[in-house]
């Protein structure tokens, strides 16, 4: 596992808690705070430290040491201007890594203005993730990298018998198999072996920009 970190987590409405189980799952430390009492009581069963709290009071902030974590992540609902006072907050108390749930382009242009070290904009990322999975048939996930790369699926099927070598996907059409998974399983074979034949039913997790995706043989 990579090194544990400790995590503030300001907001606990379905963004932030969800954030928080999931990096509870993945065995790091997470401090959550929300001024709503129903939403802390969602958040004990599943965050050991969880506290109702007013993340706009900066002595509340630095009483809870927010100031000693690794990252803090704002999640202030669709208030904008909350939003902005915690950060103004976690920055006069010394937070050194500070990323924020935009709820806007507007908030997302001030964030970036104010120095957050990462802001985002989780409807608009979902958007484009359905956009580009209506749009291109076998795609698993659209990547936010200032192009349009995607990760996509492909059943092996005609390729059967060939290697990744005789394929040479990389330089045919530029895109990379990053995963074979075989028919039935759920496991995925990273990196897989550039000389081994692929069976018919061998699915292949393929990364690359979407043109380039869309060329391969269906």
């Amino acid at each position: 596992m990579s090194e544990k970190i400790e995590v503030g987590v300001i907001g606990l409405g379905k963004f932030g808690l969800e954030l928080a189980i999931t990096l509870r799952k993945l065995g790091h430390s997470v401090t959550g705070i929300d001024s709503s009492e129903e939403r802390v009581k969602a958040a004990k069963p599943y965050l050991a430290q969880v506290f109702e709290a007013d993340g706009t009071d900066p002595q509340t902030l630095e009483q809870l040491s927010f100031q000693d974590f690794n990252y803090v992540v704002v999640s202030t609902g669709d208030s904008m201007e909350a939003s902005i006072l915690v950060v103004l907050n976690l920055q006069e108390i010394g937070v050194n890594k500070i990323w924020v749930k935009a709820i806007s382009e507007a908030h997302k242009k001030v964030l970036s203005k104010m120095g957050v070290d990462f802001v985002v904009f989780p409807e608009h990322f979902a958007a484009k993730q359905l956009a580009h999975k209506l749009a291109t048939p076998g795609m698993v996930e659209y990547l936010s990298m200032g192009q349009d790369i995607l990760i996509k699926e492909r059943e092996a099927a005609d390729w059967a018998g060939k290697t990744l070598i005789d394929l040479n996907l990389t330089n045919n059409y530029q895109v990379q198999v990053i995963a074979i998974r075989k028919a039935g399983s759920d496991d995925l074979d990273f990196v897989p072996k550039a000389n081994d034949p692929l069976d018919k039913s061998d699915v292949l997790i393929m990364i690359g920009q979407r043109e380039n995706l869309l060329k391969l043989p269906d």
